[in-house]
């Protein structure tokens, strides 16, 4: 019982290791107090240890330099990697922008998204959030597009959508027809193509338009490679003055927004898996600012569409473990050199039509899949979700479906209001995202039901480098120069702005 009562009791032990410079063994008698503090500093010494660790181990990290000759490898996966996005703008409004069979004009439109593209990647990797997130071309855009080129003024004339019967092997379209049109507005593909050149240098698939096999052929639109010149510098206007219209802008805005959303995740993800910091703010805005930019130029240059960042891009860092921004600053320059020879756009118009058919699947199957994902951080056992996402994903096919069917049910008398309404109505991202926003900030429901919770947590959760080495994020050669300017911490999207704190 008495030795139960003293607080203090003394223990002879034998303390061996690191606790001792000397690495002898001591005997020492401590009290068992002093003893649990020991044992606890032991447990808690390891686990400090392993969250200083880096979550991802980097062969290059965001700042670091490879050797020339990796970064050029390393640019040319990227490329592959984004190619058959970028292709597949100009290749899906082709027909909408009445070139379908002038194979001359849509090498240059994807020359000239190339072109485009490389500027944007340079411009964002070097001024703008810079992390090393590639830039093209992007789907968001293309729906409200096509809903514009529907409008009766932008829809091409019968004869300008002739079917193509094998004769007319050299069918070009009057370029006003279209050009006045466009002022409006991946490795498995690889190797379907090149199985299809191999058939058709065999002749195993027929010769013959009406025999089964034939749009396999990679010799249909052949001309375009000879048509097409060996170099050609896509330059501003290059089809015409751009103009510009309330329906057009209101339209494309819906997928502007959605490519904004959709890109600030990105920015996290992509300095999570190169090594950076987690983005500050006015990284954040100078990024959404250059794709702004980019589709300025984007519009300018004459691609048809607008910029975004590529999430498949993202993904291959973390799978090569090189996050270096300089390999993507070269992927940005090879886009730009390629762009600028025209035979190179024209060999991807010889692609057969089964093997986009086949990459569209894919691709378009992707991104509804990765859509959906954003649903992870919802309660799907809410009755208040399931209204909010079943009552929006059912307007967003239904009403631009019923007015496809009725085209002239909207009718207020002022031409200008019909034709915005036309073009917002008939974009089924605008219309589901719209009730979608609407209901889910009307609807009562708690964060954690709705998911921001949960989404926060797994943005801002991985502090592995909180936020020391922001550096990154500075502009080159000017940010110590506004260091010493008061008035630039008022500037959001400098590196010297400052946040109020409330």
């Amino acid at each position: 019982m008495a030795s139960s009562n003293i607080k203090e009791r003394k223990t002879c032990i034998e303390m061996n290791g690191p606790l001792f410079p000397n690495n002898e063994a001591h005997t020492k008698m401590v009290s068992e107090d002093e003893i649990l503090n020991l044992e606890s500093e032991q447990k808690i010494m390891p686990l400090n240890k392993a969250e200083n660790k880096p979550s991802i181990e980097l062969i290059y990290s965001i700042n670091d330099k490879p050797p020339w000759y990796l970064c050029i490898i390393l640019a040319l996966q990227h490329y592959i990697l984004a190619f058959g996005g970028i292709i597949a703008v100009p290749l899906i409004l082709a027909e909408p922008l009445c070139v379908k069979h002038d194979n001359a004009v849509k090498s240059q439109l994807i020359s000239t998204i190339f072109f485009v593209s490389g500027i944007c990647t340079i411009l964002q990797t070097t001024i703008g959030t810079r992390l090393p997130i590639l830039q093209g071309g992007t789907f968001s855009l293309i729906t409200p597009t096509l809903a514009i080129l529907s409008l009766p003024q932008w829809k091409c004339q019968d004869s300008e959508i002739a079917p193509f019967n094998g004769t007319e092997k050299n069918f070009t379209a009057d370029p006003e027809l279209w050009q006045r049109r466009i002022r409006e507005v991946l490795l498995g593909m690889c190797l379907s193509w090149l199985i299809c050149y191999i058939l058709t240098y065999f002749d195993a698939i027929s010769k013959s338009p009406t025999s089964y096999g034939y749009a396999a052929r990679t010799d249909i639109n052949s001309d375009a490679i000879l048509n097409s010149p060996w170099f050609h510098v896509p330059y501003p206007g290059q089809w015409g003055c751009p103009t510009v219209s309330l329906s057009s802008v209101l339209g494309m805005l819906s997928g502007v927004l959605s490519s904004t959303i959709e890109s600030v995740g990105d920015y996290y993800t992509c300095a999570r898996l190169s090594g950076a910091p987690l983005p500050p703010t006015h990284a954040l805005n100078r990024g959404i600012g250059m794709e702004g930019i980019g589709c300025i130029l984007a519009g300018i240059w004459g691609t048809g569409n607008g910029t975004t960042s590529y999430s498949q891009n993202i993904a291959a860092l973390g799978i090569t473990k090189v996050g270096s921004r300089i390999v993507l600053q070269t992927a940005g320059i090879l886009l730009i050199i390629l762009g600028l020879f025209g035979k190179f756009g024209a060999i991807f118009i010889t692609i057969p039509e089964p093997v986009i058919g086949g990459m569209f699947m894919i691709m378009f199957g992707m991104i509804a899949a990765v859509g959906i994902s954003n649903l992870q951080f919802v309660d799907l056992n809410s009755s208040r979700n399931l209204f909010v996402l079943g009552f929006s994903l059912f307007s967003g096919l239904v009403i631009p479906t019923w007015l496809a069917d009725n085209p002239g049910v909207i009718d207020t008398g002022i031409k200008e209001v019909d034709q915005t309404l036309t073009v917002l109505l008939t974009t089924h991202m605008f219309v589901g995202g719209f009730f979608g926003c609407f209901l889910d900030n009307t609807i009562p429901g708690s964060d954690e039901e709705r998911g921001t919770s949960a989404w926060y947590k797994q943005m801002h959760g991985d502090k592995t480098n909180g936020n020391k080495g922001q550096s990154c994020y500075d502009l080159p050669f000017i940010t110590k120069y506004l260091r010493k300017l008061s008035w630039s911490r008022y500037i959001p999207f400098l590196p010297t702005f400052q946040m109020k704190k409330n």
